[in-house]
């Protein structure tokens, strides 16, 4: 992805997200010296850390229009803390999918989410279960909780989400999804979330875009601070 169309894609997420009445945190919006300087005196080394912020993916494709997503972690905690039980487990995000713009099939090794369709128009949740050892079963269906009630689903079969409902999705729920309609401004809220390690694709996707540098960034990607923190 060109850092140009990157930058755009910020602004009118950004918009989009004040519209339906959400404001980013006051670190959304630090230049990318402002972040690099609270990390070196300290400051933001817990942000940048658990990598929260700006994150805007095409999955290594090429094609964000058709294949792609706009994600912002608005907090996220310690796996330590998970694994020993108490502490900061849990993490939160808002995404923006738009109309057809596909999340491909995944699971999560950890990961635990609630998907809440937070407004705009509908979105799409296709599912399929797995097999005992957890991988991908197109013969496979299971059973989600919709706003606490249980919902059986067949391999393959589509949830609709209108505004207000969510699904729970956890190891194992193989799952893509896409706005139907128009676009979508979707919540997140799980365990402790790495997107380094902890998202399994059925097809060989990367998790993060390719950046060409074509522009100066406005705002860091979380996909950035390894160069601009090292």
């Amino acid at each position: 992805m060109k850092r140009s169309t990157v930058n755009t894609i910020m602004a009118e997420a950004d918009d989009l997200i004040r519209r339906h009445g959400f404001t980013l945190p006051p670190f959304a919006y630090w230049s990318p010296t402002e972040f690099q300087a609270r990390v070196a005196d300290g400051s933001a080394r817990r942000i940048a850390d658990a990598r929260m912020g700006w994150d805007i993916t095409d999955y290594g494709q090429g094609d964000y229009e058709n294949l792609g997503l706009f994600l912002f972690t608005l907090r996220n905690g310690h796996l330590a803390d998970l694994e020993r039980g108490r502490g900061m487990v849990y993490a939160e995000k808002l995404l923006i999918s738009n109309e057809n713009q596909l999340s491909p099939m995944h699971t999560h090794v950890i990961k635990s989410e609630d998907i809440i369709n937070r407004g705009g128009a509908i979105l799409i949740v296709e599912l399929f279960g797995s097999d005992a050892d957890g991988n991908f079963d197109g013969e496979k269906g299971g059973t989600v909780l919709c706003d606490g009630l249980a919902r059986p689903f067949a391999p393959g079969e589509k949830l609709k989400l209108a505004p207000g409902e969510s699904v729970t999705l956890n190891p194992g729920d193989w799952h893509a999804f896409w706005g139907e309609g128009g676009t979508v401004l979707i919540g997140e809220v799980s365990t402790v979330n790495d997107d380094v390690t902890d998202n399994v694709f059925r097809e060989p996707v990367g998790r993060f875009a390719d950046i060409d540098e074509d522009a100066d960034p406005t705002h860091l990607l979380v996909s950035d601070y390894d160069k601009w923190f090292a």
